[in-house]
């Protein structure tokens, strides 16, 4: 090592390659706030357009088409759609279950003072909704649908706040975020418990089994996501064909990773410094160095949580691809005149218009009153009440579980309420926050 042809130089930086130049519009798109939320309302439109076209046949083939997977004599054989909402919702639902995690573990909720607000408001924006669907629904055909007015659509309540731009406080969005965490929470419960089939106790015991393989992955250190992924896959396959839906194992999956890196800053400062002193060493053999640089490849990936590292991984993934692909394969809905009328949808669109925002702002105002929280700052009352409004803003979680409560023209009419409750929360809490906040 002696010869000075491998003699080290310092580097400030790394040289950028020229992929990196091509990358860097996507990525910067990618990590605009408001982006996801154009792109599934855009793919919402095309839905709704094919939907409603002369192409509503041929749209609505082309979801129903059969996609088949074939190993020996096991067989997996669903509609395209169903792929979409068994398939790929699970990797959504697992991202959701990164999210919570992080925030249980290092967020906002992490801190018992600041979490009660999110909890407050979020349990009213579910009991609220549900209770009004149940007074328009309960003993009638549509009953079995009346979690889908309870989730809120974050995707598209940060779009609206990221257009408001500076006017709206902080605290509007964390507050929102937080909420919306608790939210996917309850709505996750409901699709556990209420929402499940019956159960075959032979897969549901694989599923369990593979849960209890990747705890014992993550005790032992095993680190390749490709191990994981292995598992991960037989998980939702054992999920799927037990009646429990997959989306299930897509959160537990995602609760179960580590938010703590295995090498916290000092520890990896330290192996840093270690590595940089023996490299610079004469003695230091070529092998040697090659060993030290992989192992500073590896303590550099692991100075990172796991959790860190899959949910920037897929973020863009879920936002861009997989929500987008739902909207599109769950959105196409054809709007009637005797449909929007519909007890169903009635029942739906008041749900999220109306019980979303009395039961975030209600519970809201109870806890402040009540000691038990306060109000982020720079967020008044009036900002409250359209936040909360944004709140019935249900698209994504909401189109979901219709899909799993109801059907046929049930389902048609839960869709056209989710449309029309989204659409009247977000004008009206667009409206109340731009008439409420100054611009700066």
């Amino acid at each position: 090592m002696s010869d000075p042809e491998l003699s080290y130089s310092r580097l400030t930086h790394l040289p950028e390659r020229p992929i990196q130049r091509l990358q860097r519009p996507f990525i910067a798109f990618t990590h605009i706030e408001s982006a996801s939320g154009i792109v599934l309302l855009a793919c919402t439109a095309i839905a709704l357009i094919a939907a409603n076209s002369s192409y509503a046949e041929a749209y609505a083939a082309f979801w129903n088409q059969e996609l088949r997977f074939v190993i020996a004599d096991f067989v997996l054989a669903y509609p395209l759609w169903y792929w979409v909402n068994d398939g790929l919702m699970p990797i959504f639902f697992f991202v959701i279950g990164l999210e919570i995690k992080r925030e249980l573990v290092v967020g906002e909720l992490s801190d018992p003072k600041k979490m009660v607000l999110p909890v407050a408001a979020a349990l009213g924006g579910v009991v609220v909704p549900v209770a009004i669907y149940l007074a328009f629904q309960y003993g009638k055909e549509g009953q079995h649908g009346w979690a889908v007015p309870m989730a809120t659509d974050i995707a598209f309540v940060v779009g609206c706040l990221s257009l408001l731009g500076k006017r709206i406080p902080h605290g509007v969005t964390v507050l929102m975020l937080s909420l919306a965490i608790v939210d996917d929470l309850a709505a996750v419960l409901v699709i556990a418990l209420f929402y499940t089939e019956s159960i075959k106790v032979t897969w549901l015991t694989g599923a369990l089994v593979g849960l209890v393989v990747v705890a014992a992955m993550n005790r032992l250190g095993v680190r390749r996501v490709g191990l994981y992924l292995v598992v991960g896959t037989l998980v939702w396959l054992c999920t799927l064909k037990s009646g429990v839906h997959p989306t299930i194992a897509g959160v537990a999956l995602g609760l179960m990773t580590p938010a703590i890196p295995w090498l916290v800053g000092p520890k990896f400062m330290g192996f840093l410094n270690h590595t940089h002193d023996t490299l610079k060493q004469p003695e230091t053999t070529l092998a040697k160095a090659q060993l030290m640089v992989a192992d500073l490849a590896f303590a550099s990936r692991e100075a990172v949580s796991p959790l860190s590292r899959i949910e920037r991984a897929l973020h863009p993934w879920t936002a861009f691809v997989i929500m987008p692909i739902f909207a599109l394969a769950n959105a196409g809905v054809p709007i009637e005149v005797e449909n929007i009328g519909a007890p169903v949808a009635v029942a739906v669109a008041t749900g999220l218009f109306v019980g979303k925002a009395a039961g975030i702002f209600a519970a809201s105002w109870l806890a402040v009153k009540a000691g038990w929280a306060s109000r982020p700052e720079g967020v008044t009352w009036p900002v409250l009440i359209g936040a909360a409004f944004l709140g019935g803003i249900g698209f994504t979680m909401a189109l979901f579980i219709a899909s799993l409560g109801l059907s046929d023209d049930l389902l048609v009419a839960a869709k056209i309420g989710v449309i029309m409750g989204s659409f009247c929360s977000a004008v009206i809490g667009m409206v109340i926050l731009v008439t409420v906040t100054k611009k700066s």
